[in-house]
């Protein structure tokens, strides 16, 4: 495009108005103004866009052709701020959200749940991946928030802390009665049991490692299993024992569904929250969803 949009929007003006001193009424500016702008805008086009009559100007077949074409165009704007303005009244927009598969199962969902009711106009897509990963998408602007455990480093990330996370060991009853029967005493169970752990791309895999590796517990036999939904089930038929999110089996704990493997040395806790990058100024859809995640307490 060789002319600015405004040399358009006064061909779009006079070609409406047809007479150039109505035009400049319209327009704020001098009829020499526009009359200037009009042989400008000729000039760069090597065409007549208007010719004049008694009653103002008419347009040539070249301008009634432009004409179209700007129209066309400034209606598409109209329509674009319209709708433009009608998002920003209903709060329209869009969260792109990382968090592994387990967190999002069962802590996130009951806030995005909430938060969806009270917003229904912003869209919220999920990208599930480990803790790590979603840091990685955090940095690269690939996502806006991320559901993690806290890291080690935040350094560029602010960190909202959500709750507290504790990883436990536990079996099914039936599962303890077996060992037990075979002489395993309860100090040696980790050590005799079929452990079913996350695979170690996971961090609370690494977490969990690290516990072993500080302590000196060593492991005979492990299955990994990529989801912690699965760990539990696997844990409540008998497989073997598995290592958890105490969070997530309290139902199970508490009518004996599952036992909690007792351990000299308790897993310590960890911390998890929302995360998002200090640099990037948040969009008004997301500091929507961080002033609600601020002050929502769920439902247990």
């Amino acid at each position: 495009m060789n002319q600015n949009l405004s040399s358009y929007w006064i061909f779009y003006t006079v070609a409406n108005a047809g007479n150039i001193s109505k035009a400049a009424k319209e327009l704020y500016i001098s009829q020499p103004a526009i009359s200037k702008s009009i042989q400008k805008l000729e000039e760069s086009l090597n065409c007549k866009l208007f010719s004049r009559s008694s009653r103002g100007v008419i347009l040539t077949d070249e301008g009634a052709l432009l004409y179209g074409h700007v129209k066309e165009a400034f209606e598409t704007l109209n329509l674009g701020e319209d709708k433009l303005k009608r998002s920003i009244e209903l709060g329209v927009g869009h969260i792109s959200i990382g968090v592994s598969t387990t967190l999002c199962k069962y802590m996130l969902l009951p806030y995005l749940s909430e938060f969806v009711h009270r917003n229904p106009h912003i869209s919220i897509s999920i990208s599930c991946q480990s803790s790590n990963e979603t840091l990685r998408l955090l940095d690269e602007n690939k996502i806006d928030i991320g559901f993690i455990g806290r890291p080690e480093n935040l350094k560029g990330f602010h960190f909202d802390f959500l709750d507290n996370i504790e990883d436990t060991f536990v079996a099914s009853p039936e599962y303890i009665s077996n060992l037990s029967e075979r002489g395993i005493e309860e100090k040696d169970l980790l050590s005799n049991a079929t452990l079913m752990l996350l695979d170690k791309n996971n961090m609370t895999r690494r977490y969990v490692d690290d516990y072993f590796q500080e302590n000196h517990i060593t492991v005979s036999e492990t299955i990994d299993i990529s989801d912690m939904g699965l760990l539990i089930d696997f844990a409540r038929i008998g497989v073997g024992v598995a290592c958890v999110i105490k969070n997530f089996v309290a139902k199970d704990l508490k009518k004996e569904k599952l036992v909690e493997i007792p351990l000299e040395i308790p897993i310590p806790k960890r911390e998890v929250g929302f995360a998002y990058k200090e640099t990037v100024k948040p969009s008004n859809s997301l500091e929507a969803f961080i002033d609600f995640y601020k002050t929502y307490k769920p439902e247990d």
